[in-house]
């Protein structure tokens, strides 16, 4: 039986005179009550359309019928630019996002299960015997009364070893074999405080008495000292023989004093994130790791206590309560079996929501940090399952992202749950089978930024066949044969053996050198346990470097790895004991490591597109080069936001100042002095070629590739960010408003800049993230030339499209969790899609053929 239903006549959202970011003037009709896909590459406009103007109108109306208060806040916010919208039912958005920044927050509290199993341990568990009742809140890690005494509710507790601080023991003090003292003047300081006190600076760490080596790094003395500032040990002990006055009295601190007291009182994230790299974790010794305080931890159900319950996969947690909800449990007495039976019931049907859309190898103590965007939207789509509302529109951002197509089809059927209920889905999406499903496609382009922003079909899918413009017709109805490519042949290997990490128990792995490899799989068969993990922390550690972990997503509160990690929320990325196995093979063959992951490039509006891929840096010497410039004595530094005498006063740069929106998500408006601008009127006088600083940070990519055309500096990394498909973007576009496939793709262009030496190892983690088929082929070229130049690149990735284009494919599983953890098929993409074992096989058989 089809699940595709006609609309009614009526039953239409009428969008008028849309012209939110890049839309020019779009007029279309969308039906309710309808699976609508919005398509289109990437910077066409669909999610301008679905979230940028349908969704924000719906969130503007709620606001007006809230309050007062709110209403106020609606001038601040911004209103979309849209004629009318008629027709416009209340909606919810479930967009692409991290994890919360705080191993606090779990899949049991995002999805409020968690208040379900401490109702449960409360009110039905095992008492030991003479313990009183406990409250709910006394199970909760995050609330004082239950967290652990030790650890204050983390589960792990955090210090400093001479390994962490001083790597290198051959290195000497003058040469920073103590890596972990503060730079600049304070290192001097503290050299010339210890020459002072008589030790010689210039024999190696490793040769330095032990005594002296812990009293360095472990003192909690600070002994005020006579230095002489920057002279040999023996010239300060004849001046002190001398009694001649000293440059100074210098007060001596501890490596590990000074590491925990700035990670403690600092306010500079930034410091505090050097810091923290100093840092080890291990599981806290009073409550193992399980975050509770030791009467909460005490109390059982079904014999386990509630962190051994919590850390069960929700599918092997789904099979004990299925008892206790069908009324067994004959070892509680009768009050308490029926509380277990309620509550077992109610926790099987939120349960059997997240299992059902392919996350059965979670567990409720799993942090969000360490889930994908893709998994955290899926958490909140169940949520949105269980809460059984109607008449809602529901507006998704890839709702497929991170699915293996082995799971899409259970995500499908949950949204077909939601619009057989009364309500109207929206999805933003690049998946082909998503698009083949849908009652209703909405194209939007042809292409990205300027280029795009016209409707050009809407309507049923079938009908786009006729529509020449559209990008993703090809795509869709296959009118176009794929480009084929011969395999490059391995140049030699990279081996993993006896890896043990989460689910992977002693595998061994082969990575082809000199090749695109895929490693594929289904969600949680542990794909990311062995690239991002293990082969990103062994190949770290023949190069003698810690693995390459982007920090600007660290919690300000706890050290950067305290929230990382897979299948453990506490577990640590880079120091880990758990982790096991080798590295063999060629590793001659690599002598650099790159990470190119989807985490933010900064965490607010102050940091964008031009200043971190460094062209802005030439963009400022330009602008200082100018006559205006040069007549006022504005410098380099005149131009840069960050810089107090360059920028606007009001919000110091940003363009943007914070709006707080009481219960609800902060949000950012346009500051009103200078209306986004980030500059003072003195420093906007200036102009180069007749554009103010901020004109330039308001050009697209594309626009400025014209703009810069005579200057090479500012040329070159504009021409890379258009080749990847980046075009669109402004160069001045806040962090926060980037996904993470656009922020990866920045990242990659900025190593693309780089003069290739070969050699180097390239892992990335689901590049085709938030890309169309179009934008997939163009990222292949860039990933292609890579490969070209001598180097080796390894992708984590669920599109068959971009599989069947790898050299060679590792496929992960059978299955999640438990059923996953091991190579299932290993070779080119033609061997793998004939494994009969291979859930990815048939999918990519169907791509390899065309299909």
């Amino acid at each position: 039986m089809s699940t595709k239903s006609s609309p009614q006549p009526n039953a239409f959202i009428q969008v008028r005179g849309a012209r939110e970011h890049n839309l020019k003037d779009v007029d279309v009709d969308i039906p309710r009550n309808a699976l609508v896909v919005f398509t289109g590459v990437s910077g066409s406009g669909k999610s301008s359309l679905a979230f940028g103007t349908i969704y924000a109108e719906a969130q503007r109306r709620y606001f007006e019928s809230v309050a007062p208060y709110a209403r106020r806040l609606i001038d601040q916010v911004g209103v979309p630019q849209v004629e009318s919208i008629e027709g416009l039912p209340p909606a919810v958005a479930l967009q692409q996002q991290r994890g919360a920044a705080t191993a606090r927050s779990s899949v049991g509290s995002v999805t409020t299960i968690s208040s379900l199993v401490r109702m449960l341990y409360s009110r039905a568990g095992t008492y030991p015997r003479g313990l009183p009742l406990l409250v709910a809140t006394e199970f909760s890690p995050n609330m004082p009364q239950g967290a652990c005494p030790h650890c204050h509710g983390l589960g792990r507790i955090y210090d400093v070893n001479e390994a962490s601080m001083v790597p290198d023991d051959s290195l000497t003090l003058r040469e920073r074999a103590v890596a972990a003292w503060p730079g600049a003047w304070q290192f001097q300081n503290l050299k010339d405080i210890l020459t002072s006190l008589g030790h010689d600076i210039d024999v190696p760490w490793r040769d330095l008495p032990k005594k002296l080596r812990d009293w360095i790094l472990f003192t909690d003395e600070q002994p005020q000292v006579p230095v002489y500032a920057g002279l040999p040990l023996a010239e300060v002990q004849r001046l002190r023989r001398a009694k001649q006055p000293p440059s100074y009295m210098g007060t001596f601190i501890g490596a590990r004093r000074y590491v925990m007291q700035t990670f403690a009182t600092s306010q500079s994230a930034m410091m505090k994130r050097k810091v923290a790299q100093f840092m080890v974790g291990t599981a806290c010794p009073v409550c193992h790791g399980k975050r509770l305080k030791p009467e909460a931890l005490s109390i059982t159900f079904d014999g386990l206590d509630i962190g051994d319950f919590t850390h069960l996969p929700l599918d092997t947690l789904a099979e004990r309560l299925r008892p206790f909800a069908e009324g067994a449990g004959a070892d509680l007495p009768p009050e308490k079996q029926l509380v277990a039976q309620r509550i077992a019931q109610e926790l099987l049907g939120r349960i059997g929501a997240l299992t059902g859309l392919g996350l059965g190898y979670l567990s409720l103590d799993r942090a969000t940090p360490t889930l994908s965007p893709g998994e955290l939207q899926r958490l909140r789509l169940a949520t949105q399952l269980a809460s059984q509302l109607f008449g809602v529109v529901y507006v998704l951002d890839e709702p497929s992202a991170g699915l293996h197509p082995a799971d899409s089809e259970a995500l499908l059927t949950a949204l077909l749950r939601l619009k057989a209920a009364g309500n109207s889905i929206f999805v933003v999406e690049h998946d082909i089978a998503t698009m083949r499903r849908a009652d209703w496609l909405v194209d939007v382009g042809p292409d990205a930024g300027e280029r795009g922003g016209r409707v050009l079909y809407s309507g049923a899918p079938s009908g786009l066949a006729k529509i020449s413009e559209s990008r993703t017709r090809k795509y869709l109805f296959a009118t176009d044969a794929r480009p084929s490519r011969s395999r490059r042949a391995p140049r030699d290997w990279l081996l993993l053996q006896g890896v043990q990490r989460n689910n992977l128990h002693g595998i061994d792995a082969a990575f082809p050198i000199g090749c695109l490899t895929s490693v594929t799989g289904v969600s949680g068969s542990g794909k990311s346990s062995l690239v991002s993990q293990a082969l990103l922390e062994l190949v770290s550690a023949h190069l003698g470097q810690r693995p390459p972990v982007a920090q600007e997503e660290s919690p300000d509160d706890m050290p950067p790895d305290a929230s990382a990690g897979d299948d453990d929320p506490g577990a640590l990325s880079a120091v880990d004991d758990a982790m096991r196995g080798t590295l063999g093979g060629a590793t001659d063959q690599i002598r650099r490591l790159v990470l190119v992951d989807q985490k933010p490039i900064g965490r607010t509006p102050r940091s964008n597109l031009a200043t971190y891929t460094g062209l802005f840096d030439a963009v400022r010497k330009l602008f200082a080069a100018t006559p205006a410039a040069r007549k006022k004595h504005f410098d380099a530094g005149r131009f840069s936001f960050n810089v107090a005498k360059g920028r606007c006063p009001t919000c110091e740069g940003e363009g943007f100042v914070k709006v707080e929106l009481a219960f609800l998500p902060m949000a950012y408006a346009p500051c009103t002095t200078c209306h986004g601008a980030r500059y003072n009127p003195e420093t906007l006088a200036v102009t180069w070629n007749g554009l103010s600083i901020a004109d330039v940070l308001g050009l697209t990519v594309e626009a400025a590739c014209e703009a810069f055309a005579s200057e090479p500096a500012v040329l070159r990394p504009l021409q890379v960010l258009r080749d990847i498909g980046l075009g669109y973007l402004r160069l001045g576009q806040p962090a926060t408003e980037l996904s993470g496939g656009e922020a990866q793709r920045i990242k990659l262009a900025t190593e693309l800049q780089r003069t290739q030496r070969g050699h180097t190892l390239y892992v990335l983690d689901e590049p085709t993230t938030g890309l169309h088929p179009a934008d997939i082929d163009r990222l292949l070229q860039q990933l292609d030339a890579f490969v070209q130049a001598g180097n080796t690149v390894v992708v984590v990735e669920h599109d068959m499209h971009f599989v069947a284009r790898s050299d060679w494919v590792i496929d992960m599983g059978p299955g999640a969790g438990a059923q996953g953890g091991s190579i299932v098929a290993s070779g080119t993409p033609e061997e793998v899609a004939r494994h009969r074992g291979s859930r990815t096989a048939p999918y990519l058989a169907q791509s390899l053929a065309g299909r």
